[in-house]
């Protein structure tokens, strides 16, 4: 597939360096994002994992949290984003729940794994059967349990997502 990488997309990729650059001055890690509709930009985010003590707080989910408060949508399907570096896998599915429809990155994953930020792990525990994986997952029968997935199912009003 080829893509054409415009001025504008060089523009805001240089945004979300800027942010990330600007976010280790303020104590937080070295990433950033921008969340752009349109050619307008809806939201942008800092990784500050470190900041406010939340390992989800990565800058694309930041940005994502913001830009569907701001737009009132849990859907950013005609967003495109932005980010400073490669996005690992939490940042990654983050984006394709969002259905936000393209991802533009700066440094990637080897780079951000030369700064001792690697996510090889879990995309091998991934792959990996439930038994070999270094944190257990463990199923427990209820016979009760499906109760709320078959309400879920037979709601009329619920909104698909």
């Amino acid at each position: 597939m080829l893509v054409t990488i415009t001025e504008t997309d060089k523009r805001f990729i240089k945004m979300a360096c800027e942010l990330a650059s600007e976010n280790i001055d303020n104590g937080g890690g070295p990433f950033g994002a921008v969340i752009v509709k349109n050619g307008e930009v809806v939201a942008t985010g800092c990784n500050c994992v470190t900041t406010i003590c939340d390992p989800t707080a990565h800058a694309e989910v930041n940005a994502i949290r913001e830009a569907c408060h701001k737009l009132k949508n849990f859907k950013l399907e005609d967003c495109v984003i932005y980010s400073s570096c490669e996005p690992c896998p939490m940042c990654l599915s983050a984006i394709y729940w969002a259905g936000i429809s393209k991802i533009y990155y700066a440094n990637n994953k080897h780079d951000a794994a030369a700064i001792d930020f690697d996510d090889k792990f879990i995309y091998e525990e991934i792959a990996k059967p439930y038994e070999l994986r270094n944190i257990p997952i463990i199923h427990v029968e209820d016979e009760h349990a499906i109760d709320h997935f078959k309400k879920w199912s037979s709601k009329v009003d619920k909104i698909e997502y």
